[in-house]
């Protein structure tokens, strides 16, 4: 499903997080991810399944992180979101998403807060 949305700045902690999954998503999902997130507004709340999960064990964080595939900019991407922030009353409102891809989206398609951008989401 196509959802539309802005971007907007994060709490610039997703580097550090991403370079500790790193490794977990080349193993289950193929793809070298950028150390950081694209974080986007969405018009609508999404609350993510609970069918993709990376266990806190599997990068020593302290929360499960749900992972759903998407769609952003042509690019395959994953919206990553802690257990914690997956309900009312997390760190996150829940139509703001955190997306990773292989690519920068800021830097290769320019793109700086409040630029519309589409996330299909599967």
């Amino acid at each position: 499903m196509k959802h539309r949305g802005k971007v907007k700045s994060g709490l610039g902690e997703a580097a550090m997080w991403m370079g500790m999954a790193k490794d977990i998503f080349k193993k289950k999902y193929g793809i070298d991810v950028f150390l950081g997130t694209l974080n986007i507004e969405l018009e609508h709340e999404v609350i993510l399944d609970e069918k993709d999960i990376i266990e806190p064990e599997e990068y020593g964080g302290n929360f499960k992180v749900f992972v759903c595939k998407c769609t952003v900019c042509d690019e395959e991407s994953y919206i990553i979101r802690t257990e914690k922030n997956n309900k009312l009353g997390g760190d996150h409102p829940l139509n703001i998403v955190e997306v990773v891809s292989g690519v920068n989206f800021r830097e290769k398609y320019r793109l700086k807060d409040d630029d519309e951008v589409f996330a299909d989401i599967y």
